[in-house]
């Protein structure tokens, strides 16, 4: 049993997930930021039902990069449309967790 802490800013959330029980919801990739937002009740906007065509569930990694699944080059490519896109940037419906980390959601 994994268990990984993921924590919202600007919300000051922090969930603990079991990898294990993935998919937690019904949008994005199973264990996705997305998947573990919409299961623990935090509002992460995701236009596409987390289909990686659109950027609206755009995030920034604050801690813990290296425990996100890497990038593939259609999340690489979708995020270039991102609006306020970091070098940290990912799209909640495509990042998985397989560790701790510290996400922001944009304004």
């Amino acid at each position: 049993m994994a268990t990984h802490k993921v924590t919202f800013l600007p919300l000051h959330v922090t969930v603990e997930v079991d990898e294990d029980k993935y998919p937690l919801a019904d949008h994005g990739r199973p264990g996705s930021i997305l998947d573990i937002a919409l299961a623990n009740n935090i509002r992460l906007e995701h236009n596409c039902g987390g289909a990686c065509a659109c950027t609206t569930c755009h995030v920034i990694v604050r801690e813990g990069e290296g425990n996100l699944s890497p990038m593939e080059a259609d999340e690489e490519d979708r995020l270039d449309t991102a609006e306020g896109l970091t070098l940290h940037s990912r799209l909640g419906c495509q990042a998985v967790v397989r560790g701790d980390v510290v996400l922001e959601i944009p304004k």
